[in-house]
């Protein structure tokens, strides 16, 4: 087997709105810096994603040193701050967590509003809301942002080719939504990792990733596959417990900076 390494960093601003790829990212306590420190709620303050609001993933993101701008075709683009620890708060709810959340502001709103065609509130989480992971799989004091539970989310290459040979029409691993992608193993190889050493920074694998169905919604057209696809054929060969898995949850043992070309480590 090839040596292993990092060969792709992704970031996601706004949860479930596009990523960014990275050549460096800085890892914190939380998770990888930036990544869904922003999130989009209805005005009951409930989370939403693509799953309910598939245009969310023609929502292009980009980040300067200070600040956050999100582009749509059609639309001026909307310049927000990359951090927002100041102003109204509010409490929203990231499937069964209560969270305290800064309010993006009316201009905001209204831009995401007109974006996706009905009532948006955009929050940002300050460093003061410290969300804990799922102690199941977790120790007290591991938190993380807006994501779906964990910090970080990893895929390897040769997982998503053993996927593509398999369709029609390949997809691209942005419709997977990983933090980190691995070069160099075999396919489903991050199946049998329980602690990994990237660069200089340990991470646990702690549980697999069941899949919803933003996988089947097309980045470029906001539009989801009729046919299910990609986990129509997913199904056939990654189901258990009536739910399909690909990818893997990871929990950082360490902070630092992850850059791509860094060697992956088995260590158990």
């Amino acid at each position: 087997m090839s040596s292993m390494a990092l060969s792709q960093i992704s970031i996601y601003p706004v949860k479930s709105a596009r990523g960014l790829d990275l050549e460096q990212a800085r890892l914190v306590h939380r998770g990888l810096e930036y990544d869904r420190r922003w999130m989009l709620v209805d005005e009951k303050g409930r989370f939403l994603t693509q799953r309910q609001l598939s245009r969310m993933a023609l929502i292009r993101p980009t980040l300067e040193r200070d600040s956050l701008t999100l582009r749509a075709e059609g639309f001026t683009p909307l310049e927000l701050p990359a951090t927002l620890d100041d102003g109204p708060l509010r409490t929203v709810q990231v499937w069964e967590d209560q969270c305290v959340a800064v309010s993006a502001g009316a201009d905001a709103d209204k831009w995401l509003g007109n974006v996706l065609g009905q009532k948006i509130r955009l929050v940002y989480m300050p460093d003061e809301c410290e969300r804990q992971v799922d102690e199941t799989y977790a120790r007290p004091g591991d938190i993380t942002s807006f994501s779906d539970g964990f910090p970080l989310l990893l895929i390897s290459e040769a997982s998503l080719q053993d996927l593509n040979a398999r369709l029609e029409l390949p997809v691209p691993m942005r419709r997977f939504r990983p933090n980190l992608v691995i070069s160099g193993c075999k396919p489903y190889a991050e199946d049998d990792w329980q602690r990994i050493r990237i660069g200089d920074i340990e991470f646990e694998v702690v549980k697999p990733c069941s899949r919803c169905i933003i996988p089947t919604i097309d980045t470029e057209t906001g539009l989801r596959n009729p046919d299910q696809e990609p986990l129509r054929t997913l199904a056939t060969y990654r189901r258990r417990d009536n739910k399909v898995y690909f990818g893997q949850n990871l929990i950082h043992r360490g902070t630092g900076l992850l850059k791509i070309g860094d060697p992956l480590e088995i260590i158990a």
